[in-house]
């Protein structure tokens, strides 16, 4: 396609899988039973985006506990109190609290990507945790005998590290997911936290070849869970200034759901780095109402009023079921709204003459 398009990530994962979860948890389902569950759902997956024709494939995180844990499930350096995350519902997500150094990732993202890829020869994206969010595993009250300095490089070495081995297992590109961003601005007005993330992840993707870093892109959105977020009464004009310094060849950012998107494609405009490529999302993945394919056509025209179609790209504003157990948003409907971003996509195509 003239005009690029990809999943951001996550799909609600099918009842079976959520029966074989919830099971898993309380000791009726055995660990072999739930990974059996986890690759049915991510064989479905990768068939159901095929038949929609999708250029570029996911796993839907099927096998993921969520998108940010993933590494840290199992780890037995961990409490369970750690920082809490606030909803615009009321609802919150609570990360672990790291107890003990050194730090080390117990699952990389590859072997997600490696049981995707045995399901099909077209090219998959691997999402992957941003270390600015992993940064917050570490109490403020510290660590004893394991510095925050020590803390972070070794946390730096196994994000590269995340990133590497997806590289190397045929990704056709590695995307950080940065929710972080914006809800930093809410932690600290200043944006000095902002800052701290935006340097963290670039201490890691400086580690790599500018070639390497094309295929490299970092996601931004205010939050999706319980067709919730946490952050979307933060303005964008604070965010993306500064989102734009990661090193990296793409960026993923949610717009479809924004009040004002002439503003944020403005601000897109103004401060997009050279030669970085921008997928505008053109489908909310917390609304319940379907998109039409007009409707993305649309979104992405006004998105090319803006930003030279060559540097345009489309996606999903974010994941469709970043934590596993969000059930909120069908499979289908889920699916529904990546065939209106296909078809919409390409009809933008043809209007622009692409």
């Amino acid at each position: 396609m003239s005009i690029p398009t990809e999943p951001i990530g996550s799909l609600p994962r099918p009842a079976t899988l959520l029966t074989a979860l919830a099971g898993h948890a309380v000791g009726r389902v055995e660990d072999d039973e739930l990974a059996a569950r986890q690759e049915e759902a991510t064989a479905d997956t990768i068939r159901r985006l095929q038949r929609l024709g999708c250029p570029v494939l996911v796993d839907g995180e099927q096998a993921k506990p969520s998108f940010a844990t993933y590494p840290v499930a199992g780890l037995g350096t961990l409490a369970p109190d750690g920082a809490v995350i606030p909803f615009a519902d009321g609802h919150t997500r609570q990360l672990p609290r790291l107890t003990a150094g050194p730090f080390r990732y117990a699952t990389h993202a590859d072997a997600y990507l490696r049981t995707a890829r045995r399901h099909t020869d077209l090219p998959v994206k691997q999402a992957v945790i941003a270390p600015s969010a992993l940064s917050l595993l570490y109490p403020a009250e510290g660590v004893d005998g394991y510095p925050r300095e020590v803390f972070l490089d070794d946390l730096v070495a196994e994000a590269e590290a995340d990133i590497r081995r997806c590289l190397d297992a045929g990704a056709h590109v590695v995307q950080l997911d940065f929710t972080e961003g914006r809800l930093s601005l809410k932690l600290d007005p200043s944006g000095g936290l902002l800052d701290d993330f935006v340097a963290l992840n670039n201490r890691v993707l400086e580690r790599f070849t500018a070639a390497e870093r094309a295929r490299i892109g970092v996601h931004t959105c205010p939050g999706g869970d319980l067709d919730s977020t946490h952050s979307a009464d933060v303005d964008y004009a604070l965010l993306l200034p500064t989102f734009f310094r990661h090193r990296v060849g793409s960026f993923y950012v949610q717009l479809a759901s924004e009040p004002d998107r002439e503003r944020v494609l403005h601000v897109i405009a103004e401060t997009l780095p050279a030669e970085a490529r921008i997928f505008v999302g053109v489908t909310d993945p917390i609304d319940p109402v379907v998109e039409t394919a007009e409707q993305v056509r649309d979104r992405v025209l006004e998105a090319a009023r803006h930003l030279p179609p060559e540097r345009l790209g489309t996606c999903d504003d974010c994941g469709f079921a970043p934590f596993a157990d969000d059930a909120s948003t069908s499979r289908e409907t889920a699916f529904a709204k990546i065939a209106a971003r296909l078809e919409g996509t390409r009809l933008a195509e043809q209007a622009l003459g692409l």
